[in-house]
């Protein structure tokens, strides 16, 4: 057997669960966009300061 074969389970595993916390990371930013568009060509309107009670 050469050493070109060999495959580091534990490396494997790490990219596969990243690629799933990725996946599912898209998931949340693209359900977020959807509920709170987000403005990034437009400036941001300056927020009026909290009443003080």
């Amino acid at each position: 057997m050469s050493d070109d074969n060999l495959i580091d389970f534990g490396a494997e595993r790490a990219k596969r669960i990243h690629d799933l916390k990725d996946k599912r990371l898209d998931e949340m930013r693209q359900a977020f966009e959807q509920a709170m568009p987000l403005a990034a060509s437009k400036k941001k309107k300056p927020k009026n300061k909290p009443k003080k009670r």
